[in-house]
């Protein structure tokens, strides 16, 4: 199983590449879900796992329903319309989170693992969640989004986190 990269190494900054049909994406993306789910985790970007391709999965299904992955390679968002605030974590960030301003509907596109264009709006945690994703895919991450004050202190609580934890 893949390991989920930690802020702050540098290939979490990378611009992640377009994914070409290959056979092995369908094993990249099986890999990443079983990362995300064990995390456990709503998204993950193959950024997150040190691939610099443009693959993400995304599963918003509460935990005591069936699971109902998506898989999106190549994704892009086409629009974009309204503004919402919300609570973000990341799993390259364990334990942060931060009030982050995104788009409330998104309108994207992408591939599924059988080569065949999926479109389609999303809104709420969904569109919230792909655009978290696809930053990934572009080396941003959440704490990016924040001002540079924020950023700063967040940054700041993350390391004063992560020192208590490997001192213990």
């Amino acid at each position: 199983m893949f390991e989920i990269l930690k802020y702050p190494n540098k290939k979490l900054r990378e611009k992640a590449k377009e994914v070409k049909k290959d056979e092995n994406v369908r094993k990249i993306a099986e890999q990443m879900l079983k990362a995300m789910y064990s995390a456990p985790g709503i998204g993950l970007a193959a950024t997150q796992v040190g691939i610099p391709l443009r693959i993400i999965v995304i599963d918003i299904t509460p935990p005591d329903q069936p699971k109902n992955p998506i898989v999106l390679l190549n994704p892009l968002i086409l629009q974009t319309e309204g503004k919402t605030k919300f609570e973000e974590g990341c799993l390259s960030l364990p334990g942060l989170f931060e009030e982050v301003e995104r788009s409330s509907k998104i309108w994207f596109t992408g591939y599924d693992l059988n080569w065949k264009e999926v479109s389609g709006t999303a809104e709420g945690l969904l569109a919230r969640a792909i655009q978290h994703e696809i930053d990934h895919l572009d080396g941003i991450l959440f704490i990016d989004r924040l001002s540079p004050l924020k950023k700063k202190l967040a940054i700041r609580r993350y390391k004063e986190l992560h020192s208590s934890t490997q001192t213990r």
